[in-house]
């Protein structure tokens, strides 16, 4: 079986994005090509690092991408996630090779706030979120396809 690949997008590329393609990578990596880039790539948030740790996922040291570059090397994805939050809607970009796009509206982890741990307990919920919206379409996928 071909892989259908997914692309995962923001503006940064460094919080909501990096979940998202890592927990479709978990849910769905046997049956699913992900990526994530973004429009502005930045740095990866250390607070989503932590909370990716939690779950046992290790994205420390990993770069972010640019979501021109994939479009410059011709890159094709059959399923678009765009996660960005209601606010930033307008600019969150629009890959043109795309087949279906699905926009999940998470707020942005950048806007938390205190200390590393208050921040930990303000972004834990979107992660909580974003993985279970990643299930949820991971099972109907599945399904579509037949496969469990």
């Amino acid at each position: 079986m071909n892989k259908e690949r997914a692309l995962v997008i923001c503006i940064h590329n460094s919080s909501r994005s990096q979940m998202t393609e890592e927990y479709l990578r978990r849910y769905a990596g046997d049956i699913l090509e992900v990526e994530s880039a973004g429009l502005e790539p930045g740095t990866l948030n250390p607070v989503v690092v932590d909370l990716l740790k939690e779950d046992g996922i290790d994205i420390s040291g990993k770069p972010t991408k640019s979501l021109f570059d994939l479009h410059r090397a011709g890159r094709h994805f059959e399923y678009i996630f765009a996660v960005c939050d209601p606010e930033a809607k307008e600019r969150c970009p629009i890959f043109p090779a795309e087949k279906k796009r699905i926009h999940w509206p998470f707020p942005d982890p950048s806007k938390a706030t205190g200390t590393f741990e208050e921040k930990l307990a303000m972004v834990r919920p979107i992660r909580e979120d974003i993985k279970k919206g990643v299930q949820e379409w991971v099972a109907e996928y599945r399904q579509s396809l037949g496969v469990q």
